[in-house]
């Protein structure tokens, strides 16, 4: 259920408000205050996933009340009343940091929508936080061979900036860790990281999944939704497998690049993102375009720093850590004493052809605390592990 305050000072007009809400969905718990000082005191108490705010009040207005919120609670999106004269305003709330702005009175579609718009957004930033929590542990770099070590340098340096990254490998080396740490050692850090896997996605889906859509545009669009792109403004979008994106979504994806601009399926209706883009890719995407099944212009938009990241056959060196980093991980979601490896049971497994990379060496990884001994011997590689 979602959680929804109007501070409104003027009565009439607040349960006019509250009326359309309730109206519209038995999914909203509607909560009201008659004063900025009291609507800035129930958003310090309670978790909102929307504030309608108007911005002429007594005791406190709503500029005031959107600073303040803003400093406790960054995540809970505003909404803001205007009334005619307050239109400057309303627009100057914007870069203060409101999702949106309605006017007095209140258009119904207008108000429901925005209301929507917001909603949607204040889940994808919620969903998103959560998997920030994750990231410090699920996304570690390890390894100090040279070609990882070159690797941290490169994110070191391209992090800081706004310049997109296209990365480069086969599966399961570890194409999304370093995009993570992209996003982790960037200005952009606190905002969101939005990942689509283009390969997972239908065809026919991947432009609403990306751009949003409006209600109607197509069969089973009941309502409008925001797309990925508005979900990462002024954060990062990772674009995993880029190379299977159809070519009519690799055309808004350049017109989003070039004139930071999308338009939701179904509208020509332009919306502004702040957005950094990170790309990923298991394909030639080279031999793609040659091949008609990608834009080179894209490719160009996409590749302005490029990284390689080296099958884990290329930096065998690592293995050892990566088996130790494992073990201690894998032991711990299974509540289990962390287990050791023989040195002739890692030798073994460092001589092992890994065509499925660090994802496949989980695994077996996985497999030998559940099946070895107390201390993996090699004899348990050869008996649970065999190549």
């Amino acid at each position: 259920m979602s959680k929804i305050l109007v501070i409104e000072d003027e009565a009439a007009i607040r349960r006019v408000l509250v009326k359309i809400l309730s109206e519209e969905s038995d999914a909203y718990e509607l909560h009201e205050a008659e004063d900025g000082l009291k609507g800035l005191e129930a958003v310090k108490d309670n978790d909102y996933d929307l504030v309608l705010c108007d911005i002429k009040m007594p005791r406190m207005d709503g500029v005031e009340v959107l600073e303040a919120a803003r400093k406790i609670k960054p995540e809970v999106p505003f909404i803001m009343i205007s009334g005619h004269g307050d239109l400057d305003t309303a627009v100057n709330t914007m870069r203060i940091g409101a999702f949106d702005y309605i006017s007095k009175p209140p258009d119904l579609n207008r108000l429901l929508t925005t209301v929507r718009n917001a909603l949607d957004r204040k889940e994808l930033v919620t969903e998103n936080k959560t998997l920030k929590k994750k990231v410090g542990k699920n996304y570690e770099m390890v390894g100090n061979s040279p070609e990882i070590t070159a690797i941290k340098d490169i994110i070191d340096k391209v992090a800081p900036t706004d310049a997109r990254v296209l990365i480069t490998g086969g599966n399961g080396t570890g194409k999304e860790l370093v995009a993570h740490w992209i996003h982790e050692k960037s200005d952009r850090s606190k905002a969101p990281f939005i990942e689509v896997n283009c390969a997972a996605i239908p065809s026919e889906l991947i432009e609403s999944e990306l751009f949003g859509h409006v209600k109607g545009a197509f069969t089973s669009a009941v309502k409008d939704r925001a797309g990925k792109f508005e979900a990462a403004n002024k954060g990062t979008i990772f674009l995993d497998e880029v190379g299977d994106m159809s070519l009519s979504a690799q055309a808004k994806v350049l017109r989003a690049l070039q004139e930071s601009k999308i338009s939701r399926v179904g509208t020509d209706k332009d919306i502004k993102v702040n957005v950094r883009v990170v790309a990923a890719t298991n394909k030639d995407l080279k031999k793609e375009i040659e091949e008609g099944n990608f834009r080179e212009d894209l490719y160009h938009r996409l590749a302005v720093i490029l990284i390689q990241v080296p099958s884990l056959n290329e930096r065998r060196d690592d293995i050892p850590l990566l088996i130790e980093h494992f073990s201690k991980k894998i032991s711990g979601e299974h509540g289990t004493a962390v287990k050791s490896f023989s040195d002739k049971a890692v030798e073994l497994l460092k001589s092992y052809d890994w065509t499925g990379n660090i994802r496949e060496l989980r695994n077996v990884v996985e497999r030998l605390i559940i099946l070895g001994g107390n201390e993996v011997s090699e004899d348990d590689v050869k008996l649970f592990a065999s190549k």
